[in-house]
């Protein structure tokens, strides 16, 4: 009986002794430790990395524009901010360099890890961003973002509940509130339908009324609801 304790006792050394050797997963070794300075925008940010302050570019996303210097602030472009600040506050931060390292205006591309959790997952998941910017080498993750957009897409979230707002381009928000008065002068209740067939109808105090392209246009909210469509949340 006591032979039979000590090679159990043997063998689960030597277990524990095997897993504290094996080699982690290659992506996480090959992540680096930053300090976030600022975040810029939803897909930009300003780090510290070994006493060197640097931007870093969110590869394979892109995010609205809410500082560009030559574009309005877009819709959702705040929320994907508040966003990204809120995951990385109080976080542990790493990047995941992309092959070449940097841009062409010089900033790290790179996928960015808040307590091991990929950003650009939680970004796409919650319809704050678009795969954009597929470039070779940096394809690693291409597939599963991928993956995740279309089911933010098929949910209608975020930037998918803006019929056309995604374009190849980027993001295209046009200014219709003219069609009132060419499509219908007597009603006011914009029904939109998302690409993913959601029916959602927006009302003039609404945040994104003036950009929504509508499809149908109703006097009464119990028209829109009659109709199928649901409130904006916005």
């Amino acid at each position: 009986m006591k032979r039979k304790w000590i090679y159990f006792f043997t063998l689960s050394a030597l277990i524990v002794v095997i897993a504290a050797c094996s080699p982690k997963d290659s992506s996480d070794q090959n992540r680096i430790s930053v300090k976030v300075i600022e975040v810029v925008d939803g897909d930009t940010i300003k780090v510290n990395v070994d006493g060197k302050n640097e931007t870093v570019r969110f590869l394979l996303v892109d995010t609205p524009e809410s500082v560009h210097p030559s574009k309005p602030v877009q819709p959702f472009s705040k929320e994907a901010s508040r966003f990204t600040e809120k995951l990385l506050s109080d976080s542990n931060v790493e990047l995941e360099l992309g092959i070449g390292e940097r841009d062409k205006y010089g900033r790290l591309l790179a996928y960015v890890y808040a307590d091991g959790n990929s950003v650009q997952e939680a970004l796409l998941k919650n319809g704050l961003a678009r795969v954009a910017y597929i470039f070779e080498p940096n394809t690693k993750y291409v597939d599963d973002y991928q993956s995740i957009q279309k089911q933010a897409q098929e949910d209608g979230v975020g930037i998918w509940s803006l019929e056309n707002y995604v374009q190849e381009e980027g993001f295209v928000a046009k200014e219709t509130s003219s069609n009132k008065d060419v499509e219908n002068p007597d009603c006011s209740i914009k029904g939109n339908i998302t690409s993913s067939g959601e029916k959602i109808y927006h009302v003039e105090t609404g945040r994104y009324y003036k950009i929504t392209k509508p499809e149908k246009w109703f006097c009464t909210e119990q028209e829109a609801i009659d109709a199928g469509f649901r409130k904006s949340q916005r």
